[in-house]
């Protein structure tokens, strides 16, 4: 049996979108059951937020500009 070192050296080696598909394998597997109604919920807000963008009454920003306005939001 290969060590986590040996795993890890090796995964490094595969191709940036062969790591990526396992990363999400490897997160899918660690997901736990959700209740269904919580689930329900974030599958209707996730339409909703589509549908506003598709129909222009929101406009996306790129996620690097998310992330900046939310920083400075927290900064002390």
């Amino acid at each position: 049996m290969r060590s986590i070192e040996q795993l890890t050296e090796e995964i490094l080696s595969l191709p940036s979108a062969s790591r990526a598909l396992l990363v999400d394998m490897l997160v899918e597997s660690l997901e736990f059951d959700t209740d269904a109604a919580i689930q329900a919920v974030w599958v209707t807000e996730a339409k909703k937020r589509r549908d506003e963008i598709r129909d222009g009454s929101v406009q996306p920003i790129p996620g690097d500009e998310a992330l900046a306005q939310v920083r400075r939001l927290l900064e002390p």
